[in-house]
């Protein structure tokens, strides 16, 4: 009997690549996992308001416009929001080093302290996992897992159930009962600041 907690698997869309040089979230999105059930009916989804104007190449790849963006929340309002649907879970993403570090430096922007929690990479287990692949993007492994593209890829939240299917048909078929598995197959990725 598996062993596993609850998850939230999560993804953002964002203005570019590098928080540090002020790109910032325009979309999160995550869904559970609970039993080792994907529940889609317990998701979460929000735009959030950059306070800037997104760039060409960030709309092109994520179809996300500033009139999308323009009535949102910002991060200061959803982020903790976020991190309140994913109380009790450990969080999942595909290259989460990506979407931590974007996490990470938008949460400075939030009031008090805010602990982020355990996260997880299932593009580190697909290392662990098929080692003599050469590519484990999301949708490399999504055809080697038989998963369907959605029409929308590059938005969050077909991107977070893409990546949930992918942990969940990667634990089935490794046989993953318990987190000591899946921590030293897919890195802990504890963010504390």
């Amino acid at each position: 009997m598996s062993q596993l907690p609850s998850f939230t698997v999560f993804d953002t869309e964002t203005t570019g690549l590098d928080p540090r040089k002020g790109d910032k979230i325009i979309e999160i999105a995550g869904v559970r996992i609970e039993d080792g059930v994907i529940r889609e009916d317990i998701s979460f989804v929000k735009y959030v308001n950059p306070e800037r104007s997104i760039p060409w190449e960030a709309a092109r790849i994520n179809h996300i416009e500033d009139s999308d963006v323009a009535s949102a929340q910002t991060i200061d309002q959803v982020l903790p929001q976020f991190l309140d649907f994913a109380k009790g879970s450990i969080l999942v993403a595909h290259n989460c080093d990506f979407d931590m570090n974007f996490l990470l430096t938008e949460k400075e922007l939030c009031w008090g302290y805010i602990e982020m929690p355990e996260c997880l990479c299932t593009m580190r287990l697909s290392r662990s996992l098929y080692p003599s692949e050469f590519r484990h993007n999301l949708d490399s492994l999504a055809a080697r897992l038989s998963i369907t593209m959605p029409k929308d890829r590059h938005r969050a939240m077909p991107d977070v159930l893409m990546t949930a299917q992918a942990l969940m048909i990667m634990i089935e078929n490794d046989d993953i009962k318990t987190m000591e598995q899946l921590r030293k197959l897919s890195g802990k990725q504890r963010m504390v600041a």
